[in-house]
């Protein structure tokens, strides 16, 4: 059966004590952290060599103010025996320099970790597991990708505004022409009394409004909009935003190829019949595309993938990803948000290890 961490004061209303005095007697007396054998260096790094597997995983997670590198074990599956090192901060040097007081013969056993694109990552593991395969997280691989599609909406969105502000400025210089024309007709023609002329107040108080397109949208929030719908498949949309879409790839129909080029990447990395050599033909294949698309936005992204290319292209080993990793992420935060936060790192650091180490 699965345990959830709850913090000690939350006892409090149900069992009508001192919650307080119950969350210190529990870290002073009955949880034996006086008495853990890694307290000294608590702040700075933990480490359970007993944990490690085959299969691993590294990330990064905010706690405390500060960067944490984590290294988990995928057969833990996110509970007791997942957790093997925390090391405080990013710096390939103080992470390995831990990670290397497990035994060699125990960390030449590992054979895949799987990580991001950082490379402080990748260079934890090549040194700290110098015979595991590495393989980049397929949800970055697009994940980068997206972000390269939404600086081009941001690109468009830009010409937008200013267009706009062109719009703008040509109305009120209008306006301001047609003040003039008014005043200078009413000084050569004084109004006789009792006559009325001139045209409607309404339209000299006249405010500017951008054009409206068919869903409502101005082109500026067309553009803004976007940013929920690209990072989607296509066939995700719900009927609004498929409407959208047409909307936004008329109005920029260089979003449209770019958005295209990311399907046909994501349609790869969908394929599990793939082999890696059948991948990376179908990818070189993908870049020569992005290069005659001449979108410099994706050709940043895809000179990242190029980059670490045999990195990204084992995935199609074993189709293995970093979600491990993550939803270790994911239960560490939930945890820390049950206790409002850390106060003492070290006796944080000491609950992890109980409930995941």
């Amino acid at each position: 059966m699965d345990t959830y961490p709850i913090p000690a004061r939350s006892l409090e209303r149900y069992l009508k004590i001192d919650g307080r005095t119950l969350e210190k007697n529990y870290k002073e007396h009955l949880s034996g952290f006086r008495q853990w054998d890694q307290l000294r260096h608590a702040g700075d790094w933990v480490l359970i060599p007993e944990n490690i597997g085959e299969n691993l995983c590294i990330d990064e997670s905010m706690h405390a103010k500060d960067l944490f590198t984590f290294v988990s074990n995928k057969e833990g599956h996110g509970k007791r025996g997942t957790l093997i090192a925390v090391v405080r901060g990013t710096r390939a040097d103080d992470v390995v320099r831990v990670l290397k007081k497990i035994p060699e013969r125990q960390r030449k056993e590992v054979k895949e970790v799987t990580m991001d694109y950082s490379d402080s990552m990748h260079a934890i593991v090549e040194r700290a597991f110098p015979q595991a395969a590495i393989t980049i997280d397929v949800f970055h691989v697009i994940k980068n990708q997206c972000d390269a599609l939404d600086e081009l909406r941001m690109r468009f969105k830009r010409k937008a505004i200013r267009e706009t502000a062109r719009e703008r400025h040509e109305f009120n210089k209008r306006r301001k022409q047609r003040k003039k024309a008014r005043e200078y007709y009413r000084r050569k023609h004084p109004k006789k009394r009792g006559e009325k002329r001139g045209r409607p107040r309404k339209r000299a108080n006249e405010k500017f409004k951008p054009s409206v397109l068919s869903n409502g949208d101005t082109r500026v929030e067309l553009f803004t909009r976007a940013r929920h719908i690209l990072p989607k498949s296509g066939e995700k949309w719900s009927e609004r935003q498929k409407a959208r879409a047409e909307l936004l790839f008329g109005q920029a129909p260089r979003l449209k190829e770019a958005y295209s080029l990311v399907c046909r990447l994501r349609s790869i990395f969908k394929n599990k019949k793939l082999t890696k050599e059948a991948a990376r033909e179908k990818l070189r294949a993908w870049y020569r595309l992005v290069a005659d698309s001449r979108i410099k936005e994706l050709i940043a992204a895809k000179d990242t993938i190029r980059a670490k290319e045999n990195d990204v292209l084992n995935y199609f080993v074993n189709h293995a990803t970093n979600a491990a990793a993550e939803s270790l992420n994911s239960k560490l935060k939930g945890f820390r948000s049950e206790l409002r936060g850390v106060r003492d790192l070290p006796f944080f650091m000491y609950r992890c290890c109980m409930i995941f180490g």
